[in-house]
């Protein structure tokens, strides 16, 4: 809580502790795909990252100057670059960049989300809600209540000792 709380005040401050790797995409620019990409490629890529999901949506964009098709399913998303045959698994933490022949060659962390999921509901992914934080909050309150009890009471209760002594 303190970390993220901090991150939402100087974010760029806590970022920078979390610098990453640069990566330039200029090497995937000779990349060349063996077979064309089609949708149908795509949606093939799809599940074999994420068998278990149901494909929502396919279509096609421009996506770090290339054209690209995007697959989104529950869990995230296939960016399949193609002129390059490259492709992105994206979800709401993680960018991760595949070559059809090296595989993983770049893994990026979107330290945001991570951040502002973490103190708006005190864990990531969101699925229970806010409680946890909420009652983290609270018991935090109830520790500087009570630790400002525990220094005043004896203060107000002993005869002779004021609150400057």
């Amino acid at each position: 809580m303190g970390l993220t709380g901090l991150y939402m005040n100087h974010s760029r401050t806590v970022i920078s502790i979390f610098q990453q790797a640069e990566f330039s995409e200029k090497e995937l620019e000779a990349l060349r795909p063996s077979a064309p990409i089609t949708r149908e490629s795509a949606r093939i890529l799809a599940g074999s990252v994420w068998p278990d999901q149901h494909i929502r949506k396919i279509w096609k964009e421009n996506y770090h100057g290339r054209p690209s098709f995007f697959v989104s399913t529950g869990k995230g998303r296939i960016i399949l670059s193609i002129p390059t045959g490259h492709h992105y698994i994206k979800t709401r933490y993680t960018r991760r960049t595949f070559t059809p022949n090296e595989g993983l060659v770049h893994r990026k962390v979107y330290w945001e989300s991570i951040f502002s999921d973490l103190h708006k509901t005190g864990w990531l992914g969101g699925g229970l809600g806010t409680w946890l934080a909420d009652l983290f909050s609270f018991v935090l309150l109830l520790f500087g209540l009570s630790g400002s009890m525990m220094w005043l009471v004896p203060r107000i209760t002993r005869p002779g000792q004021g609150l400057g002594k």
